[in-house]
């Protein structure tokens, strides 16, 4: 790994002594919200489209991104986006790119139920977070870092990653729920450094219900500009010696 433990240590005793907000620097994030109105991404265990799902939290990082004085570079937040090859040039000249967005499961694990007198499907195998990155992104060692601070965080914060992305990627780094997505555009195609966040499987009914609540959304949201904020002002930290 590009970060190492020991410097993982010392990025928590930051957080604990340090305002992060104070330290983050004139950083930019640039926030973008997966899926658009044209294609609305997975259909829920309720039937209510992800592109909703993934705009909402979008907004709620945003507003904690500032919180900790960075500033915020909103890509597709309307879900009118032209194309996928929009959302990593858009972020040019940001010092991040974190894509929003909520997970789903293949055909063969879903069961059928009715949800207001429709057909729905839900399953019950898989639920929790994942942070992807590209090993194509020529900033590998930044990306991989915030995603590792990013599930580092937010599992010390209560939430819990899946491991079901072992089955078809690479692990980053799987305690953390880190994981390698070579193709995706929006990460390997970004001149800066970049993750995508998926926030939570919403085919799973539970998990559903909690990624909806306003409360469980804001403390997710402070985690990632947490860790967002925390990784660029250490950045250098990689680079220096255990």
């Amino acid at each position: 790994m590009v970060f190492s433990w020991c410097q993982i240590c010392l990025l928590l005793a930051f957080l604990l002594i340090e305002d992060v907000s104070r330290a983050a620097g004139p950083w930019q994030v640039a926030v973008d919200v997966g899926h658009s109105l044209k294609d609305s991404g997975a259909i829920s265990a309720r039937l209510k489209p992800e592109f909703e799902f993934n705009q909402v939290l979008a907004r709620r990082l945003a507003d904690a991104l500032h919180t900790h004085h960075l500033t915020v570079r909103k890509i597709n937040f309307d879900g009118r986006i032209a194309s996928l090859a929009d959302r990593p040039a858009q972020a040019d000249g940001s010092d991040l790119l974190v894509s929003v967005h909520h997970d789903a499961i293949d055909k063969e694990y879903l069961l059928p139920w009715v949800w207001n007198s429709a057909e729905a499907h839900y399953t019950e195998v898989k639920r929790g977070f994942g942070v992807f990155v590209s090993s194509r992104n020529p900033n590998l060692d930044t990306s991989l870092r915030c995603a590792v601070v990013m599930g580092l965080l937010l599992r010390r914060a209560g939430f819990a990653p899946t491991p079901w992305h072992a089955r078809k990627h690479p692990a980053g780094d799987a305690d953390n729920g880190v994981w390698y997505y070579d193709n995706l555009l929006v990460l390997s195609k970004s001149s800066v450094p970049a993750v995508l966040f998926e926030a939570g499987v919403i085919k799973h009914r539970d998990e559903e219900l909690e990624l909806l609540n306003p409360h469980r959304q804001a403390h997710m949201a402070e985690v990632l500009a947490t860790a967002s904020a925390a990784c660029l002002s250490v950045r250098g930290l990689a680079n220096s010696g255990p």
